[in-house]
């Protein structure tokens, strides 16, 4: 759905009639500050007077990302017309898509999929069923409905999500790899912005369509006499430690920190990265937290790129690509092999410019594909575990080896 004019904001509307109009955005108010707004008699008292320009300037906050995040909110709003409603899980249907798509950009993706498959049916007369979930929903969907099957035939002929543990376990995707299920139908060619690492799976099995990249967000008011860390040895330094928030709950990419970690330094990296932990909190918590006074606040989260959006509306908080790279999560895509003549159209799209710019423009996921604007400014290298070692060791009990080195590190703090 296009947005017209009478559904944008300005600054000169007053929070009681965005949130007379757009009730959706309550949410946006309440995670950036203005917990008050839950209240109705707040809502139409302070809320009749004041106007955006003026609460945000009253959290310090840039005017622009204010706006847009709540206008985000808002399309989201128009948008929800419902397209998850559409989403079918038929019995009888040639082609069966599946997976997890980052929360961000799942409805706008949801979206340009449903029309794509509406012509692909057209075009070929396969029906197409495909589910389609939330990140957030995580490893419980996944324990529902992949780690239980036992034959190939019964996998999805498409399977989208980030993360490790699911692809490379043994006792999950994994365990079909080596039977030469799957098959990479993505470009030779890889977007310049991946151009010093080995992104592309050398064994031609798993596609690689965007990363979910970890970052720093350094809060300078509480940072003090210390250094802004620039890498990420930089944060097992004893002065960091209980010092640092972590991305515990986002398994995809605290996984591959501790992979990132464990290749470069051991065991021992990881102990130091238990100890530097303050607390664990979802990104939008390490953002609201940073802006509260009362509790105390870590020094540096480590945070999904894509919720820099939100920090960088604080004065306070300065966003850090490590020097030494944002570690990779990748987003992967299986293609099963025996069902390629009729699926590879539907995996092509997914793989495609389009999405690839939902992704990295909307969503701060950068896209693997050549030729989409990844708009990533200045230097911005990758920790990326790399093909060789994936393929050299169990990554499913690595994973699990690591977090247990890491919870046992925090007790001895």
């Amino acid at each position: 759905m296009t947005t017209t004019i009478i559904d944008k904001i300005h600054k000169e509307m007053t929070v009681k009639e965005v949130l007379d109009r757009w009730p959706a955005t309550l949410d946006v108010f309440v995670a950036n500050g203005f917990e008050n707004f839950r209240d109705e008699k707040q809502r139409n008292a302070v809320g009749a007077f004041l106007k955006l320009g003026r609460a945000a300037q009253t959290k310090k906050y840039d005017l622009d990302n204010f706006l847009s995040l709540l206008q985000d909110k808002i399309n989201e709003e128009l948008n929800q017309v419902d397209v998850t409603m559409k989403v079918t899980e038929k019995t009888d249907s040639q082609v069966t898509v599946s997976g997890l798509l980052p929360c961000p950009v799942r409805l706008p993706l949801l979206e340009g999929f449903d029309a794509f498959i509406e012509n692909y049916t057209k075009e070929t007369g396969n029906s197409v069923s495909y589910k389609l979930e939330a990140a957030s929903v995580g490893a419980n969907w996944i324990e529902e409905n992949i780690q239980g099957i036992d034959d190939a035939d019964d996998l999805p002929d498409i399977f989208l999500s980030a993360g490790f543990e699911t692809f490379f376990d043994q006792k999950t995707i994994g365990r079909f790899k080596d039977q030469g299920i799957f098959t990479d139908i993505t470009s030779a060619e890889v977007n310049p912005d991946f151009a010093a690492i080995d992104i592309k799976d050398p064994k031609k099995d798993y596609s690689i369509i965007a990363a979910v990249p970890a970052v720093f967000m350094v809060n300078h008011d509480v940072l003090g006499d210390l250094p802004v860390p620039r890498r990420w040895s930089d944060l097992l330094q004893p002065e960091y430690e209980q010092q640092v928030a972590l991305p515990v709950g986002d398994f995809d990419l605290f996984n591959a920190i501790l992979l990132s970690l464990h290749k470069e330094l051991g065991d021992e990296g990881i102990r130091k990265l238990g100890r530097c932990m303050l607390k664990s909190m979802h990104p939008s918590q390490m953002v609201k937290n940073a802006k509260r006074v009362a509790e105390e606040k870590p020094i540096v989260t480590i945070m999904p790129y894509f919720f820099t959006k939100m920090a960088r509306m604080v004065k306070s908080l300065e966003i850090v690509w490590p020097e030494d790279g944002a570690v990779v999560s990748p987003i992967f895509m299986l293609t099963k092999k025996a069902t390629l003549e009729r699926v590879k159209p539907i995996a092509e799209y997914l793989a495609s410019k389009p999405v690839g710019e939902i992704l990295a423009q909307k969503g701060l996921f950068p896209s693997v594909h050549p030729e989409v604007d990844n708009l990533l400014e200045g230097d911005h290298p990758w920790k990326w575990v790399g093909w060789d070692y994936i393929y050299q060791n169990d990554i499913g009990a690595l994973i699990k080896h690591t977090t247990q080195v890491f919870e046992d590190s925090m007790n001895e703090v």
